[in-house]
């Protein structure tokens, strides 16, 4: 009876829909809590509630997709938890910009009916990744979508917060943080941006007091000097340290300052003089405090100077003022000297804009007694981190570690829940919204108006989406989660806070590994960017190309610690791989029935069967361990490799005469080993290429489970190793594709029939003669002669393979004349372009003003002529020796 077949060509979107919406309708990645299987679990990075689907998700994506589609394999109970982060910052800024279209300012709404619109904008357009994120096909548990403002997060948070500040780990206080003119509002050092930036370091000179002389400072940031409260000098500088004690006196404003010393100061920085502004840069804000100097603001909330910055510039935005009070500088003969100086500039990480460091009254959380646990879990490799040269990195950032600014200025996002009483001033933090005052009874409280940074919800991720603090089945069988899987652009910003929180609260950690996967890149190693117009949208990729090609793409580059270099030619490369299953497929599937059984491993008898089997059970091995320790490349290669080569070039091959014969043993061995091959392939391939895998095992004959998700990765079967077979494999091999090379390099026809003269040892002309009709097939030979005392005949191509000559007769078959025309005629060709690619690249101007990038295509041209060339040349010569 005949099997379903099908189609000729593979589409992939019809395939995918189909399949995803058959894994959503059966649940078939809802694990079961109170199952008795081992558990596996991760939670998903979650993206932006604003974004789209970019490079990094797609690898993201797609690598946790294949360990969890390969632990269920595994018999792991497996839970991919989804989810999407609300992004207070950037979320709130699509909204106003979105108001500020229509003239309208969120301040017009008010606070309740902003927050209103921006969910009622989330309802309409957040669903919009996680639409993407089913796109690429990842195995997540979409009954337990979670988003990071939903109520049981919100609890979550709510109690975090409460019990942090019950145990003194979080306070109010007045401290220099980084400030966002432009989306108005604190944030944490990891969302301030830095880059180099062409500026210039200004040479100020500060009389003394006593009219004894005066000193010299250098800075950035002239506007800044009208908050200077002192002028510090290390005490072990011999040029200044005398002048510690003294004051002098701040140009413009005339005001009396403090001449300090601390060795902080670095001596060999500008003139070794540094002027401190407590108000306006971190490192002066501690210098303050140690010494006890006076706070000035200068510059305010909105970046311009303050009343404190004096009548003159009052008013004036603070790049401005820096053009004004340079000339003013001047004019008094305050201005030393100007000269261009590069510097690192902080922006912020949403809009851009220029960050003002800016003392203000912000809710901190005192990270360092959480930070010491999180560095000994890792230490202590509780937590083990892949590729391990990001431990240093790790432990860098938490020996240096500040204390978390957590408030912001903003709407959208969670409130942090602490109350004033208007009466008494008492500061009531709870996790339920109070009635009273706890202290004078009274009824008039008010909230504070800040909302938490994003990252304090998502660094309760892993037991939040679990249930927490409620203690649910999830969060006793899931906690701690198997594996992180992230970027190494969110070390700090999420998994190191993860890590303090899980700690703390679950007394656990969060993950028990935590993968960090590389960059995708362009073709020539650039970062992708709108700006250099480089970016490559997975959405538009997986349109043109189908998911699977894309998938498998991200994978086979995907080498622990080295970024991904993409482009669309990789893509469309491992799309014609797909198509090549495909086929394969289709070419099984024809020459299968409905009553082709399964393999019984005492009925294998044959050369090409036992070899490819033996292969097989190689590559289970290969795989799982590939998967298991993280090396997703080598899992993607050592499947390519057996797929299309063992099985498509060559076994596919070798059995035709068993499929196509009349002996009907034969072809029902062929038909279990063919159906077997293909179906355990399947699997294998099933984690990276998890649809056109389901489109061809939904088709095969026998399958008891339509959906290839839940079947089993194949058990070893260690009846099928057969190292002699494949030892005799590897000759056969050898000796067609010796006559095969032979036959191309001479451009010989393939109907062309050829004689194989071959010298061999008894044994190996045994097994030459046994199989002389495959090689006479798959070679294109008529005639096999072997034996020890064979000559070589005149006029022959020549190998050696297995240490013994082989010889393929070519007088009469070749006209050698002709094709030393047609090699000369290509060698000089080739001598052409050499030479011009050559004068090309010895030519200064070319190689200074062109794009590094045509300079290296033009460097990698000349190798490959070199290298066609010398194949050539030595080709040549044999049919010189020949003749």
């Amino acid at each position: 009876m005949a099997i379903k077949e099908l189609a000729k060509g593979y589409e992939p979107r019809d395939v995918e829909e189909k399949w995803i919406r058959f894994w959503d309708e059966n649940q078939s990645f809802t694990p079961k809590p109170d199952s008795d299987q081992k558990a596996y679990s991760i939670v998903i990075p979650p993206p932006n509630v604003t974004g789209t689907l970019h490079m990094g998700h797609a690898l993201n994506l797609t690598l946790q997709d294949i360990l969890c589609r390969h632990k269920r394999q595994q018999g792991f109970d497996v839970l991919w938890v989804p989810g999407t982060d609300h992004a207070g910052i950037a979320t709130q800024n699509v909204v106003e910009k979105s108001l500020a279209a229509d003239g309208k300012s969120r301040e017009d709404l008010g606070r309740d009916k902003f927050v209103q619109r921006v969910w009622e904008w989330k309802e309409e357009y957040g669903d919009k990744i996680l639409n993407q994120v089913r796109r690429i096909g990842a195995s997540v548990d979409w009954s337990r979508l979670r988003f990071t403002m939903d109520e049981g997060l919100s609890k979550a948070v709510r109690q975090v917060f409460v019990q942090l500040y019950e145990q003194g780990l979080i306070y109010q206080g007045n401290y220099i943080i980084n400030w966002c003119v432009r989306c108005h509002t604190a944030l944490s050092d990891l969302e301030v941006e830095h880059g180099e930036v062409e500026g210039a370091l200004h040479h100020l000179r500060y009389p003394l007091e006593d009219g004894t002389g005066s000193v010299v400072v250098a800075t950035t940031r002239p506007e800044t000097m009208l908050g200077d409260t002192a002028v510090a000098v290390n005490p072990q500088d011999d040029r200044y340290s005398h002048l510690i004690g003294k004051y002098v006196i701040l140009p413009i404003l005339k005001r009396r300052i403090p001449v300090i010393g601390d060795e902080y100061v670095d001596m060999k920085f500008g003139t070794g003089c540094l002027k401190v502004t407590p108000a306006h840069d971190p490192n002066d804000f501690d210098l303050g405090q140690k010494h006890n100097l006076q706070v000035v603001q200068v510059i305010d909330d909105m970046g311009r100077m303050t009343q404190e910055a004096g009548e003159l510039f009052a008013g004036q935005d603070r790049l401005e003022c820096r053009k004004n009070i340079l000339k003013v500088l001047e004019d008094q003969g305050a201005l030393e000297s100007v000269e261009k100086h590069k510097h690192s500039v902080g922006h912020c990480y949403r809009c851009n804009s220029v960050v003002e460091p800016y003392v203000s009254r912000q809710w901190f959380v005192k990270v360092g007694p959480l930070a010491r646990k999180a560095r000994n879990a890792v230490a202590d490799q509780k937590t083990m981190i892949f590729p391990t040269h990001w431990e240093k990195t790790y432990f860098d950032w938490l020996d240096n570690i500040r204390d978390w600014c957590i408030s912001r200025q903003i709407w959208w996002g969670h409130r942090i829940p602490a109350w004033t009483c208007q009466d008494c001033q008492e500061l009531i933090v709870s996790v339920e919204e109070p009635q009273s005052c706890s202290k004078c009874k009274g009824s008039k409280l008010v909230q504070d108006e800040d909302v938490l940074d994003t990252w304090f919800s998502s660094a309760l991720w892993p037991f939040s989406t679990l249930g927490w603090p409620e203690q649910t089945s999830e969060l006793k069988k899931f906690y701690p989660t198997s594996v992180l899987v992230t970027g190494f652009d969110i070390l700090f910003f999420w998994v190191a806070r993860m890590m303090m929180m899980g700690i703390h609260f679950m007394k656990d950690v969060p993950f028990h590994h935590v993968y960090i996967h590389a960059l995708v890149r362009d073709a020539q190693g650039q970062k992708m960017s709108k700006s250099k117009g480089n970016v490559i949208d997975p959405l538009v990729v997986m349109d043109e190309y189908g998911t699977d090609a894309f998938r498998f793409t991200l994978t086979a580059f995907a080498a622990m610690g080295r970024d991904i270099k993409m482009s669309k030619d990789r893509v469309e490369g491992y799309g014609h791989f797909i198509n090549k299953i495909w086929n394969a497929a289709r070419f099984s599937l024809m020459n299968l029935n409905e009553q082709t059984r399964d393999l019984d491993a005492e009925n294998v008898e044959g050369l090409a069967h036992k070899w490819i089997l033996n292969e097989l059970e190689e590559v289970k091995a290969q795989v799982q361990d590939a998967i298991d320790e993280y090396r997703f490349n080598d899992a993607a290669q050592i499947l390519y490799q057996f797929m299309w080569h063992s099985f498509c070039d060559w076994y596919l091959e070798l059995i035709k005469q068993d499929l196509y014969g009349d002996d009907e043993k034969s072809r029902q061995i062929a038909q279990e080993v063919l159906l077997d091959v293909l179906s355990q392939t399947l699997i294998l391939f099933h984690p990276i290429i998890p649809f056109v895998t389901q489109e061809i095992w939904s088709v095969l004959p026998g399958r008891k489970e339509q959906d290839l998700s839940k079947v089993a990765y194949p058990e070893k079967q260690p009846f099928f190793i057969f190292p002699k077979a494949a030892q005799e494999m590897a000759f056969l091999q050898q000796v067609v594709s010796a006559v095969r090379n032979i036959r191309s390099e001479l451009n010989i026809a393939p109907s062309l029939k050829l004689t194989l003269i071959m010298k061999a040892d008894k044994e190996d002309k045994l097994f030459l003669d046994e199989h002389s009709g495959l090689i006479k097939a798959l070679a294109g030979l008529e005639k096999i002669q072997a034996g020890k005392e064979v000559n070589q005949p005149e006029g022959c191509g020549s190998a050696v393979v297995k240490g013994y000559e082989l010889f393929v007769p070519l007088k009469g078959v070749v006209d050698i004349e002709g094709e030393l025309k047609r090699l000369d005629k290509e060698l000089g060709k080739l001598d052409k372009e050499l030479t011009m690619i050559e004068k090309k690249l010895a030519n200064p101007g070319f190689l200074n003003n062109a794009p590094e990038e045509i300079v290296q295509k033009e460097k990698n041209k000349s190798l490959e002529i070199t290298e066609k060339r010398t194949k050539l040349s030595s080709l040549r010569q044999r049919l010189v020796d020949m003749g």
